[in-house]
């Protein structure tokens, strides 16, 4: 699910130009064609067994030199850092008073802590180093922060503490291959509660940190993917358990005696989210269970009671604050994000600042007084700006701004909502952004998909599209079946083998485009990408739908749903089964589903890049693929970050995966054309 509140776009992008007339044939059946000669599960063709584990430590240093990314040309190097400088800081948190605001930002080349000491005032950067650092709460009282941090991407961070004025971090935990993740800080600022992976790999410890004894005490010790949810000012705990891709049950850890028992979701295999409401014994939960639509309910005494308008759109994150005055929520209508707040006791609907003509507008935190919340507003047209509002005293104020160095982002090409018709004429909505000209007619066209597969592509300000944008190309990206935003049928409409009824959404979106999209009887040339699940679906187009698309580039996407459910991070595992199959019960469809089955049909030059540290995708997902391709002396490149995991964060090798996309796009569908 997309929580409103925490959106981290993972955004790649491809091309492609003009091409001779196309004749598209005819829909062909729903499923895909029956699976050939090879099994995505077998040993691959070479005699080779698949690969085992994943991160740097799987993968020789040999073969890490071999694949490493090679210079960019000066020129196309330097278009894309001033690109990049145009970016905002994060949305931030605020101290308790008002007074300062902590956020994390990339200005360094990785994430970073900052502070700032008043609206439009010069930052003080607090935390420094090549580890990904961010904010994940202030004290209660302002006195100190708990920071997270990460090593190359790895997914395994530590938590820290720091003095609010900057100084050393304090070490909470941090181990090798171990994950830490912050949940809570208890009203007195004495405790902090994370989760660990420290004692399985595949489930989650809840502990309390001492700050007075740098002690630890274990409390939630059962098996299972735990969070905490919320928790109340006596040390009740709302505990979250996800027991599946959308899927979440909630329980209640009693303070003084520790004992756990279930509140809701339970065996429903149901999406929930929650937090505790403003009256004894009252949970806020947001949840499809009693419509097609996520919607928010008071939950007491095993009864759910709506407090928001049945809609068709979803209530896509909400928050209540800690004084228990508003709940801040918001609606995705198509892709676009509205704020709305009710009153907590009496449901009564509250005004809300107003931001013409914005994409998104989403609530970050509020003070635990519940007198100031921080926004982060999208208009469309430049970076993320971030708002402080005053709900004493109606007073909005800017509290820093984006960076656009040399750059006007006016004339940014901004998203408009369209759809492709699928094969059984379902409607495929798309964001499409358009360049003013282009040197080609028709202009060359890429599309785009999005990670997750649970993801959803929004509307919104975007450096990367932009990119493509400016050197000629259409930029699509399509919200295929499976993604979130849609209601709960389009959601699960992709679940297990349910995939193979509509994994043709992504041939679909290409026919549609070279069909339609054709000027002067001339069809576009159309190249495909994505990162993560939408590598993935880069990989399907460019094998199972081999022809569709003239180029494909994806990052971090899965070759061989076998084996990358073999191989991900136990802790990723239970998740990924429901969502994608069983290894062992579903292995028929999951081997249908596999690019690697279709590895020979590739006719078309193929860019892939992944993180050595991925302990998603694992690396050897991409070392499989690459290694057919090559014994089938078919197109294509491979370049692996070794310092990076699910995506290039640091700003460098950013530059390299972006520079070399657009690369291998030009060589491909612009130079070979001429």
């Amino acid at each position: 699910m997309r929580s409103a509140f925490a959106s981290v776009a993972f955004l790649f992008v491809a091309c492609g130009p003009a091409a001779a007339p196309l004749n598209v044939p005819p829909p062909t059946t729903a499923r895909p064609p029956e699976v050939g000669p090879t099994d995505a599960g077998a040993p691959a063709a070479d005699g080779a067994a698949p690969y085992s584990g994943h991160g740097a430590a799987s993968v020789p240093h040999e073969v890490l030199a071999r694949f490493a990314a090679p210079p960019l040309p000066d020129d196309l190097s330097r278009s894309i850092q001033a690109m990049l400088d145009v970016r905002a800081p994060g949305a931030g948190q605020l101290s308790p008073d008002g007074k300062n605001m902590y956020f994390t930002w990339t200005v360094t080349g990785v994430s970073q802590v900052f502070r700032i000491d008043g609206p439009q005032r010069f930052p003080v950067q607090l935390t420094g180093g090549e580890d990904a650092t961010t904010i994940a709460a202030v004290a209660p009282d302002g006195s100190y922060l708990v920071l997270s941090r990460d090593r190359k991407g790895e997914e395994n961070p530590g938590l820290y503490l720091q003095d609010k004025a900057g100084g050393p971090l304090v070490a909470i935990a941090h181990k090798p291959g171990v994950q830490t993740a912050f949940q809570h800080v208890s009203d007195d600022g004495r405790f902090i509660y994370f989760r660990s992976n420290d004692v399985k790999p595949g489930a989650y410890v809840i502990y309390r940190y001492d700050r007075q004894t740098a002690q630890r005490e274990a409390i939630v010790t059962d098996d299972g993917l735990w969070n905490v949810a919320d928790a109340r000012g006596d040390g009740t705990l709302l505990l979250a358990k996800d027991v599946g891709s959308n899927m979440t049950e909630y329980f209640e850890r009693d303070a003084k005696s520790g004992e756990i028992r279930p509140l809701f979701g339970q065996g429903e295999r149901e999406t929930y989210e929650a937090a505790y409401g403003a009256k004894p014994g009252e949970v806020i939960v947001s949840t499809p269970r009693l419509g097609e639509f996520r919607r928010l309910y008071s939950w007491q005494s095993g009864k759910l009671t709506p407090i928001t308008p049945e809609l068709p759109h979803d209530v896509s994150g909400f928050h209540v604050d800690h004084a228990k005055t508003r709940v801040l929520y918001t609606l995705n209508e198509g892709g676009y994000t509205r704020l709305r707040a009710l009153d907590a006791k009496t449901w009564r609907e509250l005004a809300v600042p107003t931001f013409a003509g914005a994409d998104h507008v989403d609530p970050v935190a509020t003070t635990r007084d519940g007198r100031y919340t921080t926004l982060s507003v999208d208009s469309g047209t430049a970076p993320r700006q971030s708002y402080v509002y005053d709900w004493r005293d109606k007073k909005l104020v800017a509290w820093h701004a984006p960076s656009t160095p040399e750059i006007d982002t006016r004339r940014f090409a901004k998203a408009t909502l369209e759809s492709y018709p699928a094969r059984d004429g379902t409607p495929i909505p798309m964001f499409v952004r358009r360049p003013e000209k282009c040197a080609a007619d028709p202009c060359p066209v890429i599309v785009s998909f999005h990670g997750g597969p649970e993801g959803q592509t929004l509307a919104g300000f975007s450096v990367y599209a932009q990119l493509f944008v400016d050197a000629g190309f259409v930029f699509a990206q399509p919200n295929v079946r499976g993604s979130d935003g849609y209601g709960k049928k389009w959601l699960h409409a992709d679940d297990g083998p349910k995939r193979l009824d509509v994994i043709t959404d992504i041939e679909d979106a290409s026919k549609y485009v070279h069909a339609k999209w054709a000027s002067n009887g001339i069809a576009p040339k159309v190249g495909v990408t994505g990162g993560s699940y939408g590598g993935y679906s880069t990989l399907i187009a460019m094998t199972m739908f081999a022809g569709a698309y003239d180029a494909g580039a994806e990052a971090v996407g899965m070759s061989s749903l076998v084996t990358f459910l073999e191989n991900t991070a136990p802790y990723r595992r239970a998740l990924r089964v429901s969502e994608y199959g069983d290894p062992q019960r579903d292995r028929e469809a999951l081997v249908k589903l596999s690019p690697l089955t279709y590895i020979d049909r590739v006719s078309a030059p193929l860019l892939i890049t992944q993180g050595a540290s991925d302990p998603r995708v694992p690396v050897g997902e991409a070392l499989q693929v690459q290694r057919a391709l090559e014994e089938k002396k078919l197109p294509n490149q491979l370049i692996i970050f070794e310092d990076e995991g699910h995506g290039a964060q640091k700003r460098g090798n950013r530059v390299l995966e972006l520079g070399h996309m657009l690369r291998f796009f030009r060589e491909h569908l612009i130079s070979a054309r001429r």
